[in-house]
């Protein structure tokens, strides 16, 4: 029997034609209303040439580049700690020292609870000569995502069968080379989409950084609509570089997504705030 015969009944012929039909007024809907929208900015002149005259200048291409440089040098960076600090944390959390586990248990809910933005903007008010924008920037976006892939890690490390620790164990290999050797590489290949999805979120919230002023594309995008008042166009120039960059990397999750299912890999989801919070022994 299969996985889907177990979870629910195969839809039948009318059940398809409802979700058909619902599926085009959904779309019919969504189109009527980007038709309106469009319709009331062309009738207050959002779409007027000389509102997107300023984009022709390479002054101002320059700018919104720069400003797309420093949007990926912060993403970036926070990756990179994050997904450290994320190993970090998961490999305490496994540990079976509670002076161990339970501290780090504390940091990842504590970092999992605290809003990102309220978490920059008193890292930059605290340490605003030593961090500076960007290391504000890059340590709130550190410290909040390296405590949701901690939970990522957690779930992967679990999520490889029991026996596979077992039969390591009983070939007298220590609990560090269990984790390095066996477990950590099959968890790795179930935890890539959620990693990559996590990255695309770390990617947006550098947005975050208007509060402190760090020069990333929404500062920019800021400081041209502030000079030429056309802030439709340029919401509209920003927005389609952020969806770009985001769908360029949920196009890569989706891939990697769909080659773990066919090689009958589980994946891991990004954790929610009901993930168990006691680890597993291994």
């Amino acid at each position: 029997m299969s996985e889907q015969a177990v979870l629910y009944d195969a839809p039948g012929p009318r059940t398809r034609r409802l979700t058909l039909i619902g599926s085009l007024v959904a779309a019919a809907l969504l189109f009527a209303g980007g038709y309106w929208i469009v319709r009331q900015l062309q009738s207050r002149g959002q779409f007027e040439s000389a509102l997107w005259q300023p984009f022709t200048d390479p002054d101002i291409q320059h700018t919104i580049l720069m400003g797309g440089v420093a949007t990926l040098k912060a993403a970036g960076l926070a990756i990179v700690c994050a997904v450290a600090l994320g190993g970090l944390l998961a490999a305490w959390r496994l540990s079976d020292h509670r002076a161990v586990r339970i501290p780090a248990g504390f940091v990842v809910e504590l970092f999992r609870a605290l809003p990102l933005l309220l978490l920059i903007l008193a890292l930059f008010l605290t340490f605003p000569q030593s961090l500076g924008a960007l290391g504000a920037l890059v340590l709130g976006l550190t410290l909040y995502n390296g405590a949701v892939l901690a939970e990522v890690f957690r779930a992967g490390v679990n999520a490889v069968p029991r026996g596979q620790g077992e039969a390591a164990y009983a070939l007298g290999m220590r609990k560090s080379q269990v984790m390095m050797l066996i477990l950590l590489p099959q968890a790795v290949r179930s935890m890539l989409p959620a990693l990559i999805s996590q990255c695309v979120v770390t990617l947006k919230d550098t947005a975050l950084g208007y509060v402190i002023t760090y020069p990333e594309l929404l500062v920019t995008g800021k400081s041209v609509y502030g000079t030429y008042f056309n802030i439709i166009p340029t919401a509209i120039v920003i927005g389609t570089i952020y969806v770009g960059t985001n769908v360029v990397l949920s196009t890569v999750a989706n891939r990697l997504q769909r080659r773990r299912t066919a090689k009958g890999v589980p994946t891991i989801a990004a954790p929610t705030p009901d993930v168990l919070h006691d680890s597993v022994p291994v």
